[in-house]
């Protein structure tokens, strides 16, 4: 099968007048379909610059990336990409927010409203389709954000810490919240994240990069166990610590 993300031999780097400053260097990993994994890394490493990448945003120096096979610039399958801060426009209501993309790609019509409408209703937003976003807590306003961006129907999910700017307590509720519904809907998501924990709790798979130019150090297939519901329960399990150790010892001479 293909996988839905390829990523061959990727290298970027900066220019300036002062000189080149290289972020990624020979990158190569797969993400196959429904498939939810995780970048982590050092700061500055280049987790941000290979989303960007990702989404076209950036054009690789060298390399090559491919969806469902295609070429990134020749693909025709869509693209969410969610941000640190939800970025909701205090000025309209959470259903008119939620409704934005369609709006500007102009696919806001009866079924895309109820299909939002239905979002809002199935991710604890019902009742405050009205409400404005200053209306809302911080855990609200995310997955109001994330209704944006699965509205379009995306073929690939980039979340680029999404949950930073929440406190932790809201963090690690709305981590757990958001993880699940992008696996019940089968979404494939690759999300950057600096929190070890975070990526352990909701990846299938973490890639590690080396500091910049960032590298591939090292890949973990991470497994849940059974019994475990949800990342909050899996979190006080053994073998989350024993996956973060594992994962603290990659990193810790970065």
């Amino acid at each position: 099968m293909i996988p839905k993300l390829q990523v061959n031999d990727l290298s970027y780097a900066y220019h300036s007048l002062e000189g080149e400053t290289p972020a990624l260097s020979h990158i190569s990993f797969q993400v196959a379909t429904g498939e939810f994994a995780a970048i982590v890394g050092p700061s500055g490493c280049g987790k941000s610059t290979l989303l960007s990448l990702l989404c076209g945003l950036l054009t690789p120096e060298e390399g090559e990336i491919l969806i469902d096979g295609a070429p990134l610039s020749a693909s025709s399958s869509g693209i969410g990409y969610m941000l640190q801060r939800d970025h909701l426009l205090e000025w309209r209501s959470i259903r008119a927010n939620a409704a934005l993309g369609l709006e500007i790609q102009k696919k806001l019509n009866a079924d895309s409203r109820r299909d939002v409408d239905q979002m809002l209703k199935d991710y604890g937003l019902a009742g405050f389709e009205e409400a404005r976003p200053a209306e809302l807590s911080g855990g609200m306003r995310q997955r109001a954000a994330l209704i944006r961006t699965l509205a379009l129907k995306p073929s690939l999910l980039l979340l680029d810490e999404p949950f930073s700017a929440l406190d932790y307590q809201t963090r690690l509720s709305v981590c757990d919240e958001i993880s699940a519904i992008i696996r019940r809907m089968g979404n494939t998501a690759l999300l950057i994240t600096h929190d070890l924990s975070e990526a352990i709790s909701v990846a299938d798979r973490i890639i590690v990069l080396s500091s910049r130019p960032g590298r591939i150090k090292a890949v973990m297939d991470i497994s849940f166990p059974p019994e475990c519901e949800g990342s909050l329960q899996w979190r006080n399990s053994a073998g989350f610590s024993r996956y973060f150790n594992q994962l603290w010892e990659s990193l810790r001479n970065e």
